[in-house]
């Protein structure tokens, strides 16, 4: 079985459509929506293309509790009270094919798992399922270490280079990173009325945090 897994798109519209052009040919069996979808610029008419495609959804961080701080209140406004409620009566995991599909780990959307992030620790975030693979994401950042893989952010990557990061999974772990037209989206994104909408284009489209400098920054 392959399944497109596509996690934290934050509501950036244009680049959940290159990668969902790009799994259309992929010759996947399904598709994951990992959590985090609609949190950032383009919340709306993200959910509105994420529907137009068959596929399984999780609940993240921003679907349990979406009204944080001013980004956040402005998203939950773009939407009504009922899909919100929607969103948030979606499960934490899901198992398709032996491979247990979570926002960050099995049992809770917030531990943050990086390069940094000891064996033991690793180990004491999976312990809560026998799956052969447990797929991730949370932290916006691709990885694979044992049965764990984290899937990368379609919409707010820290990488080394722009561009929307997925996964295809199947008995191996498949990562893609799609290009998109970024100057075009930068333009879109500082076109709306989203609080953050130039500090999102400038530095999560045009330009990116480095894994690295995520990593100190999730790193006590």
């Amino acid at each position: 079985m392959r399944v497109a897994a596509l996690y934290d798109v934050h509501g950036n519209l244009p680049a959940l459509q290159a990668v969902l052009a790009e799994v259309e040919n992929a010759g996947v069996d399904a598709i994951v929506f990992g959590g985090d979808v609609l949190h950032g610029p383009f919340p709306r008419e993200t959910l509105e293309l994420a529907r137009t495609v068959d596929a399984s959804w999780l609940r993240g961080n921003c679907e349990r509790s979406p009204a944080e701080g001013p980004t956040g209140e402005w998203v939950v406004d773009q939407l009504e009270p009922r899909e919100w409620q929607r969103l948030a009566e979606l499960p934490v995991s899901l198992e398709l094919d032996g491979v247990c599909y979570c926002h960050a780990t099995p049992s809770s959307d917030m531990p943050m798992i990086t390069d940094a992030t000891s064996d033991d620790e690793l180990d004491s975030h999976l312990a809560g399922t026998a799956a052969r693979l447990v797929v991730g994401g949370h932290t916006h950042m691709q990885q694979r270490r044992g049965r764990y893989a984290n899937a990368g952010s379609v919409g707010m990557p820290y990488e080394d280079a722009p561009g929307a990061y997925w996964a295809i999974v199947s008995d191996e772990v498949e990562f893609r990173r799609t290009e998109y037209d970024f100057e075009q989206a930068a333009a879109a994104i500082r076109a709306t009325s989203y609080p953050l909408s130039d500090e999102f284009a400038a530095e999560n489209v045009l330009t990116i945090p480095t894994r690295q400098e995520a990593i100190a920054a999730f790193t006590p």
